[in-house]
């Protein structure tokens, strides 16, 4: 099988054509394009994140795939005070932007043949060690800081959030796709980690902050460019969804990656500036730190339920 590459801007007008034409013949389509963070010299979050799904989606139906999988988020989910299965209603988490869009994600699949939806909690590999330093950490603070035992972490006690290594993603929708599963499933390692454990991670020991003293000064520091954390990314930490994989599992997936093991690799990638590639989205930074600061602009477009 010849491998062939095509680029495509899939919020562009012109991306449902030139899809359609890439997708003729094909036996699946797996659609993971998402703007997480862009900057703001990037396309608007919805055009890319809507707009190009219903063009991938749409071309998809045109050049007769008959089966398209579609990496959703937990972050689709109402807030539950429990673990929740595939069937619990995807209403997002309000002031989300993140997870709003998500949610209308899931409206535009429903009622669409041939689909398959994967609903990861957060995932991680090292080799995004780079990209995720910039979604986290603001330009002030230097990387090498982690792993230090005397780091304050500061944390609200009740947090708690799963997380999944991405070889462990590619495994479910490589069984996704070897049984021609379709409908929803859920993609989650266990265990649960909390405050406690996240501090112990990035080496450092838990200052327990109570959450209603956070979005404030999160949304004056990420306002004026000083770090990347909309209040949006805290109000979808402390309220997404925890999730139960027996569906999946039901496939044969096990995950082969212990959560605080991969996530101690990401903490260690980040401190050595590790990325992967020469450029794009998981490539090393370029020019010192300082230079990512917003001056007086957010920035990255805001998280806080809509574009900005």
């Amino acid at each position: 099988m010849t491998e062939r590459w095509v680029s495509c801007d899939i919020g562009a007008p012109a991306a449902e054509a030139l899809l359609t034409r890439a997708f003729e013949g094909a036996d699946a389509v797996v659609h993971l394009a998402w703007a997480v963070q862009p900057t703001p010299r990037d396309p608007d979050m919805r055009r890319t994140n809507l707009t190009g799904s219903a063009h991938v989606l749409r071309a998809a139906e045109r050049a007769g795939v008959p089966h398209v999988v579609v990496a959703s988020s937990v972050a689709a989910y109402t807030p539950a005070s429990g673990p929740v299965d595939e069937g619990w209603p995807c209403g997002g988490v309000p002031g989300s932007a993140y997870s709003a869009q998500k949610a209308e994600l899931e409206r535009l699949l429903d009622g669409r043949p041939g689909i398959a939806r994967i609903r990861p909690c957060a995932v991680v590999q090292p080799d995004a060690g780079a990209e995720i330093d910039r979604w986290l950490l603001s330009p002030l603070v230097p990387p090498a800081l982690l792993g230090r035992p005397w780091l304050p972490v500061p944390l609200w006690p009740g947090l708690r959030i799963q997380f999944v290594h991405a070889e462990d993603v590619a495994l479910a929708i490589r069984l996704i796709l070897r049984e021609r599963a379709t409908g929803a499933f859920n993609v989650a390692a266990d265990p649960v980690l909390r405050a406690t454990d996240l501090a112990a991670v990035v080496g450092g020991f838990l200052v327990p902050v109570p959450f209603r003293a956070l979005p404030g000064p999160a949304w004056l520091t990420w306002r004026f460019g000083l770090q990347p954390v909309h209040p949006g990314w805290l109000r979808l930490a402390d309220r997404a969804s925890l999730v139960d994989t027996g569906r999946l599992r039901g496939l044969g997936w096990v995950p082969r990656h212990d959560p605080r093991r991969a996530l101690e690799a990401v903490v260690a990638a980040i401190a050595d500036g590790r990325g992967r590639g020469t450029w794009g989205p998981l490539a090393p930074h370029e020019g010192p730190r300082w230079s990512r600061l917003g001056r007086g602009r957010p920035v990255h477009q805001s998280q806080g339920g809509g574009s900005r």
